[in-house]
């Protein structure tokens, strides 16, 4: 008989907790190192190359963490996040998946490094991002 009573206490315990946890609001991931970017024009250049740069206009700073996917719909997983470092893992359903991990210098300047599959073909990079201006 005390078995029973244990077990019908824990499960009405879990059945509480568990209606708490769902309950409970989910809360969006922060990304430190780049929530205060300068919106705008952004110029991305190739780390290493003397070639102009690609232009972005951001609107949201969180798409530098997707760049060769540029305005698809993707979901992200935060994995690193300090005010001057954050890592990010993403999936863009059929068009691919990537990790970036974006070094903040300042609030106009950064260093990003990005792979994954964009696609159906892996790519790698490594760039230099300046905020440049209004767009």
């Amino acid at each position: 008989m005390k078995g029973i009573k244990l077990i019908k206490y824990a499960g009405a315990s879990t059945a509480a907790f568990f209606a708490f946890t769902v309950a409970a609001p989910a809360q969006a991931p922060t990304m430190t190192a780049i929530d205060d970017l300068q919106k705008g024009s952004w110029t991305l250049k190739a780390r290493g190359s003397i070639q102009n740069g690609r232009e972005l206009c951001l609107g949201d700073v969180v798409k530098l963490t997707q760049i060769q996917h540029g305005d698809a719909d993707c979901s992200r997983y935060v994995i690193e996040d300090s005010p001057k470092k954050l890592r990010v893992s993403y999936k863009c359903g059929n068009l691919g998946h990537g990790v970036t991990e974006i070094r903040r210098e300042s609030s106009d300047l950064v260093q990003i490094y990005s792979q994954g599959i964009a696609n159906g073909a892996p790519f790698s990079f490594s760039a230099e991002g300046r905020h440049t201006g209004a767009c």
